[in-house]
């Protein structure tokens, strides 16, 4: 995306939150959003970013393609001691939507409140994918409907018996009243 503007690049990231990778709405649409006097201005955008593999027309309808989304994947390595300089090698983007399958209907974002997860590294406020299944294996995170509320706990069967247990010893093991 080195060919535009800093104008275009901040007009492409705008549709791009806006829109989304749906197709984009009329060009007077566009520009009633972006306050353009004329929607001809949008149209000579939307050009643009055709002309340079940004956007797909199909049928005189334009979107944004896919690989233009998600978050940035960088070549550098990071690492987990001492600091390391980080180098604007950008390897491309990778979208947590497909990688998780976050679009799956059966998939969950929650908020975490409390700190009863700290020795997993799941702190207030961080958030937890969540993926809806029929049974839960020993030692696997889950989220649990523990009579009538939901907990983030680890899911833990000892013969016959299951209960939960918490990664913060501050805290007791939970088991169901039923």
């Amino acid at each position: 995306m080195e060919n535009l503007t800093n104008k275009q690049q901040d007009f492409f990231e705008k549709i791009k939150e806006k829109y989304g990778n749906n197709y984009l709405p009329s060009f007077e649409s566009v520009a009633k959003d972006f306050n353009f006097k004329h929607k001809n201005s949008v149209f000579q955008y939307i050009k643009r970013f055709r002309d340079l593999g940004l956007v797909e027309e199909s049928n005189n309808r334009f979107k944004i393609k896919d690989k233009f989304f998600g978050a940035k994947l960088f070549s550098s390595k990071i690492r987990a001691g001492f600091a390391t300089a980080i180098e604007d090698d950008i390897e491309g983007r990778i979208s947590f939507d497909k990688e998780l399958n976050i679009n799956s209907p059966s998939t969950f974002v929650f908020n975490v409140s409390g700190d009863s997860m700290i020795d997993l590294g799941i702190f207030e406020g961080d958030l937890v994918i969540i993926k809806k299944c029929s049974e839960a294996k020993d030692g696997e995170v889950v989220l649990a409907n523990l009579d009538g509320g939901l907990t983030l706990k680890i899911f833990k069967k000892q013969g016959n018996i299951a209960f939960l247990r918490p990664a913060n010893k501050n805290y007791p093991d939970m088991y169901p009243e039923h």
